[in-house]
């Protein structure tokens, strides 16, 4: 059950705000945490991309022009969700791979700009990650196009 899915019920988000509910618990994922749960574990920047579906500014990660070997987990549970293997510099000023690990993502459809884009959350907690769309490299042809505050590097 996602947000939409509470407004139907009539549960808005600052009703599920007033009654402690973080949209991710709702949703049935792994790790769930209450709204201040995740505010004492993040920076304001952090959550509200993580937790409201938020954006950072382009080019303002350091992990965009990270190319070391490792994996970047989630800052939320702390999953592995990207080998470097699949990072390449997309010019967008975003982290960006063309593949996640297995089982790492979930996706659902966000229509908030009046356009269909697929947006993409951890599978384990539902923190926001990115976008993904069909303009990557070969293999996949897809751009997973990420918020370096949503993701930890780990080197290998």
């Amino acid at each position: 059950m996602d947000r939409r899915d509470f407004c139907k019920l009539g549960l808005t988000a600052t009703a599920m705000s007033a009654l402690n509910v973080a949209p991710a618990m709702a949703a049935g994922f792994e790790v769930t945490r209450t709204t201040a749960e995740w505010k004492a574990m993040l920076t304001p920047l952090q959550y509200k991309v993580m937790r409201q579906e938020g954006t950072e500014r382009a080019g303002s990660s350091p992990l965009d022009k990270n190319y070391s070997d490792g994996v970047y987990h989630c800052r939320g549970c702390d999953l592995a969700l990207y080998s470097s293997k699949t990072k390449y510099d997309s010019g967008t000023g975003w982290p960006s791979f063309w593949k996640s690990l297995p089982n790492a993502v979930r996706t659902k459809d966000d229509r908030k700009l009046l356009r269909l884009r697929t947006e993409v959350h951890c599978r384990r907690c539902g923190s926001h990650l990115g976008h993904i769309f069909d303009d990557g490299p070969q293999p996949t042809g897809k751009r997973h196009c990420l918020n370096g505050v949503s993701l930890v590097f780990r080197s290998a």
